[in-house]
């Protein structure tokens, strides 16, 4: 049997599937949802799950049984996952490439070779690729980062263009990409900047100080920027920053620093939806908090996008998503980081509907189209 033979070394491990029955309306544009599980460093597990809107079947860990000739399967870290074209995304940090894969199937179609791979965003026909560009590896001497440029089609690196201390997420407004630049290899000297990048000449023309340790950088509905600094886990505590216009400006530019911590985000029309799980090294514990913000005034105006209480029986948020037409939103549980996870989805108004068992670590989902 194939399950036994297509790999000398180690058995291909079957998929598992759960019956969730949440199925979509006909008239729905989205079919599926991909969660990539991230997989304790050094563990190669990284995995793959799937949810089928149609069938109302959970799958878990797809890779290995729809690509069995692959060694060490999908690798080590899974750290981003997106759908672009027919073709799915998955960066697996720690084995320094990004894994392609045919988005309705999830047969692989091939990698690209990026050394220690982050993130990604796409933009007329190109994938970019965040990378920390050195080895795994905390020193104070580390290189700066850079962001690749793939041609879609063949999947091979075109170009690329160096910027800030470890970047991790981008965001593209106007042919300008904004990075933001971490330096968390570099602690306690982290770097606050974000690179912005002009597109059409790929070149980096501007950093702009914003907050040390950055993360999350994602562009609203209304071509704003929203960036978030992770402090420095003792005296300087995480926030949310806002990069937006300023009158006769070509490029954003920092307009709003909030004073909200915040691990990770999603919108859901003029609301952002976020949690937060603040580590304390006095306190050696982390700090976790939910809340929403108006996009338009930039005001908290919930403490918790969770209504009904369930948000207790998350014991570590690790990913959030919104679904982009019901407005379920999507919430990760890392539990103890070294064994299953639970995905928990939560109706719009922020009553849990149902929850599942995930891989290690479950971290990061994007939504499949019809």
């Amino acid at each position: 049997m194939c399950a036994t033979g297509c790999r000398e070394d180690e058995l291909v491990v079957p998929t598992e599937y759960e019956i969730i029955e949440d199925y979509a309306p006909p008239s729905s544009g989205i079919r599926g949802a991909y969660l990539v599980n991230e997989g304790n460093m050094g563990s190669n597990k990284c995995s793959l799950d799937y949810y089928d809107y149609v069938t109302g079947l959970y799958s878990r860990n797809i890779y290995a049984e729809r690509n069995p000739s692959v060694i060490k399967e999908l690798g080590d870290v899974g750290n981003d996952i997106a759908i672009y074209g027919s073709k799915l995304y998955v960066t697996v940090n720690c084995s320094h490439k990004v894994e392609v894969l045919d988005a309705n199937s999830g047969v692989r179609l091939g990698q690209i070779d990026i050394p220690n791979c982050r993130y990604l965003a796409f933009h007329r026909g190109w994938a970019y690729v965040s990378s920390y560009v050195g080895p795994v590896l905390i020193d104070p001497d580390a290189p700066k980062g850079a962001v690749y440029k793939v041609d879609t089609l063949s999947l091979r690196v075109v170009d690329r263009v160096s910027v800030g201390y470890q970047p991790e997420e981008m965001a593209i407004v106007d042919d300008y990409m904004y990075v933001a630049n971490s330096g968390g290899y570099r602690a306690p000297n982290y770097d606050n900047t974000v690179s912005v990048i002009q597109l059409i000449d790929f070149k980096q023309v501007e950093q702009i100080k914003v907050g040390i340790n950055l993360h999350r950088c994602k562009r609203d509905r209304y071509g704003k920027v929203w960036v978030t600094s992770r402090g420095n886990y003792e005296n300087i505590p995480s926030r949310m920053y806002v990069l937006d216009k300023k009158r006769g400006a070509s490029r954003l530019a920092v307009t709003d620093t909030l004073d909200i911590a915040c691990s990770n985000m999603a919108f859901s029309g003029d609301s952002l939806l976020f949690y937060a799980t603040e580590w304390s090294n006095w306190q050696q514990k982390n700090t976790i908090t939910y809340g929403v913000v108006d996009i338009r005034s930039k005001r908290l105006v919930s403490r918790n996008f969770i209504t009904d209480g369930t948000d207790r029986e998350i014991a570590v948020p690790y990913g959030i998503a919104v679904h982009p037409e019901s407005g379920d939103i999507f919430v990760t549980d890392a539990k103890n980081y070294v064994s299953s996870g639970t995905l928990y989805c939560f109706d719009r108004h922020g009553r849990k509907k149902w929850s599942v068992r995930t891989g290690d670590i479950p971290a990061h989902i994007t939504f499949l189209p019809r």
